[in-house]
């Protein structure tokens, strides 16, 4: 499973940029630590030139997919000591502006821990460089590091050819290959329904983009069309073109000049061969079909169609791509591109069975054919999977054979012609770094998992995986944005379930984040082995799991024996069943988060609990996201406020506080500047504090307000700099909500 490309060419950037931080440096100002941050990154650009060869070699060469692991948990133990010191950083800057603001003893030093007031510099660097210090050994392990790519034969700054052919499916042809075609009959007929109709508006060429995620069936599909009898007959010229990831217009409009003269090109410029092109399509009604398409430069998608502008109005071109931003580029009508929906399970089932059984009987096999049937459920109507998985048991008729596809991951089918997983990735491939980063980490979601946008947005945010340029763009507008540009490739789909708002990842989609992710990212599964599963969490960063009814302490003994769990940023539970509560054992938030010293993000979402958030829980100076979503936490005794307070320090999320907890925790929270993000949901008090208002929360970006039926009264947020999203649901604030929205005139709230 490599994992090279996905973590570390944006990670060590990331690592980069955190080095060279004026915060960090002007802090850390002794010149040992300058000398020390230096000497990380230069030691840090000698590895990153390894990279792109690592990444080739990696494939066939066991000893450098373990460098690249080796590497992988480095990076995460230097970011590690880097966020540490960043946090503290952060708590010095704050006690500083406290004590200039005021001479008096202000309510955030009565609250603020001790050992945080005698904070300085010298002291944090003493513990760091103490005998056998975490500093010391990213020091020696670095160097290791380097030593070790040099002895693998690594070679520096060598982009790797066949790195990336062997992501790259074959080149396509406009022939079909498949003896028969199930479940795109209507699609076909809506498509070339399309290809007979004269256009209305000024272009003379009509433009459809067929998109869907990779296997789906789009060329086939195009296939069908292309060689459909009437679109023959309708069109003086056909041409089809494979494009692949390189657009070159000149190749492009040769192949095309190429099939319909029927004769070699031999010009050497693009002028000449778009003036003969041109001249060659004079009174022509053509059809053109541009297979797999993945570039957006839309002046070279103009520059390929001037020669068309001349043919017979009613020439039509279509375009298959996985991304819809590239059908919005290239079409000719606003928002009309054909989504290709997946197969029913009757027509993939049909899909499956003509390649698995051929022409042998099926009513002689049973037992196949109920295996097949459960083997085609995790294909989930993609026909690439039915079709490759078909032929991959085609020559084998023992059950034991097919029960061995139906329980192995899509990776592990490593048999001549398996398909698949090279299809997919070649998705992932395309991806931008800060992007492959984000898709590996939603291996952490359970299959069939339905999630909201801004679900996956607060993740990315707790866990450092956006990357902000120049600082112009809010950090959660990043985050919104990084989920489009996956949506538009195909890697989110809509969810059946009726809800807008929802969004799934196809099984197969899930397997291909599970496997560029690596052990990076870990989800127990309770059927697996508890050796099995140690194994996989040994090198875990982040940790997921389905909750059950009672969730007891054997659930989570791999936790308490793996030996890295301090080093674990993620412990998420996830349910299925959005309206179902669970029971926790108390081991968990009183023995087993406490050792996890450097969680990011830690829920606790529907679990019934009440008073058993733990002191030591405060000393998770890491965390940046907690939710306590439809727990029965209602207060937080006043012994736990200095750790509450220490314990969402550098958070820049609070979800799902509750009823009487609003109100104490929201108190402690009021020096909290960097807060960003702020859920209430229901919240059965009738009125807010009012200094939520108050100008001090000016990093305030996003506020939420779900189901707080009894609340009569709202602060006014005007003095918000910083807010822009206020979303208010099923409130009963009634004639004095005009009031409160006049305060918020900047923004246009959503009520609901």
């Amino acid at each position: 499973m490599p994992i090279g490309e996905i973590f570390l060419a944006a990670f060590i950037q990331v690592l980069f940029e955190k080095l060279a931080s004026t915060v960090l440096l002007k802090f850390a100002h002794r010149e040992q630590v300058h000398t020390l941050f230096k000497k990380w990154s230069g030691e840090l650009k000698e590895i990153q030139a390894f990279l792109d060869d690592a990444e080739e070699k990696q494939i066939k060469n066991s000893g450098v997919k373990m460098w690249l692991e080796d590497l992988t948990d480095l990076a995460y133990d230097l970011d590690d000591i880097l966020d540490e010191f960043a946090t503290d950083a952060l708590r010095h800057k704050l006690i500083v502006e406290s004590q200039a603001a005021s001479t008096s003893k202000s309510k955030l030093l009565a609250i603020i821990p001790t050992c945080c007031t005698r904070f300085n510099p010298t002291t944090l660097l003493s513990d760091f460089m103490s005998s056998n210090s975490k500093i010391d050994e990213i020091t020696t392990q670095l160097q290791s590091i380097f030593e070790r790519g040099s002895r693998l034969g690594l070679q520096k700054n060598i982009v790797g050819e066949f790195a990336k052919a062997w992501h790259r499916p074959p080149a396509t042809s406009s022939l079909i290959h498949e003896r028969c075609i199930y479940g795109r009959d209507k699609e076909k007929k809506d498509i070339i329904d399309f290809l007979l109709r004269d256009e209305s508006n000024d272009s003379k060429v009509g433009v459809l983009p067929i998109v869907g995620m990779g296997g789906l069936g789009k060329t086939t599909l195009a296939q069908m069309v292309y060689n459909d009898e009437v679109v023959n007959k309708h069109f003086d010229l056909k041409a089809w073109v494979c494009v692949s990831d390189e657009f070159d217009t000149m190749r492009i409009s040769k192949v095309i000049l190429e099939s319909i003269t029927s004769k070699a090109c031999e010009f050497k410029e693009l002028n000449q061969v778009q003036v003969q092109l041109k001249q060659n399509l004079i009174g022509k009604k053509i059809l053109i079909v541009l297979d797999d398409v993945w570039d957006k430069k839309y002046n070279d998608w103009n520059i390929l169609k001037a020669p068309f502008n001349d043919g017979v109005s009613g020439s039509k071109i279509i375009v298959t791509t996985r991304d819809r931003d590239v059908a919005l580029i290239m079409e000719t009508v606003q928002n009309h591109f054909h989504l290709l929906q997946h197969l029913s399970d009757d027509d993939c089932w049909s899909v499956f069975a003509q390649h698995a059984f051929g022409n042998k009987s099926m009513d002689a096999n049973p037992n196949l054919v109920c295996i097949g049937r459960k083997i085609v459920g995790k294909c989930k109507g993609l026909p690439l999977a039915a079709r490759t998985l078909g032929g991959l048991l085609r020559c084998k008729n023992r059950d034991d054979e097919w029960e061995n596809v139906l329980n192995s991951k899509i990776w592990d089918l490593n048999e001549q012609g398996s398909e698949i997983l090279p299809a997919l990735r070649l998705s992932y491939h395309h991806l931008p770094s800060h992007l492959k980063r984000c898709f590996a980490y939603c291996s952490i979601l359970p299959k069939d998992y339905e999630f909201e946008e801004d679900e996956l947005v607060f993740l990315w945010m707790a866990e450092g995986l956006l990357q902000q340029q120049n600082g112009k763009k809010r950090m959660e507008d990043l985050g919104v944005q990084y989920f489009h540009e996956l949506q538009s490739r195909s890697f989110f789909q809509p969810s059946s379930g009726g809800e807008s708002s929802k969004f799934v990842m196809h099984d197969l989609i899930n397997d291909l984040a599970q496997s560029v992710a690596g052990y990076t990212c870990f989800r127990l599964e309770e059927k697996l082995k508890d050796q099995e599963q140690c194994t996989k969490l040994k090198s875990a960063r982040h940790s997921s799991y389905m909750q059950s009814e009672f969730d007891a302490i054997k659930k989570f003994e791999t936790f308490y024996k793996a030996e890295n769990v301090r080093s674990l940023r993620t412990f998420l539970p996830f349910s299925l069943d959005k309206d179902e509560s669970y029971y926790l054992t108390s081991n968990v938030p009183l023995y087993l988060l406490p050792k996890m010293k450097r969680l990011r993000v830690l829920s606790l979402n529907r679990y019934h609990i009440g008073e058993l958030i733990p002191k030591s829980i405060g000393d998770l100076k890491h965390l940046r996201y907690l939710n306590f979503s439809y727990t029965r936490i209602r207060t937080v005794p006043e012994s736990y406020g200095i750790d509450v307070l220490t314990m969402v320090w550098s958070s820049e999320s609070l979800d799902g506080l509750q009823n009487e907890m609003v109100t104490e925790v929201l108190d402690i929270l009021k020096p909290h500047k960097k807060l960003k993000e702020l859920y209430i949901r229901g919240y059965h008090g009738t009125r807010f504090p009012i200094w939520i208002g108050d100008p001090l929360f000016s990093n305030m970006v996003c506020m939420k307000l779900q189901n707080c039926k009894n609340c009569t009264s709202l602060p006014p947020l005007g003095q918000l700099p910083s807010l822009k999203d206020l979303h208010i649901e099923g409130m009963s604030a009634n004639g004095r909500i005009g009031t409160f929205l006049e305060s918020t005139r900047k923004f246009k709230p959503s009520l609901v």
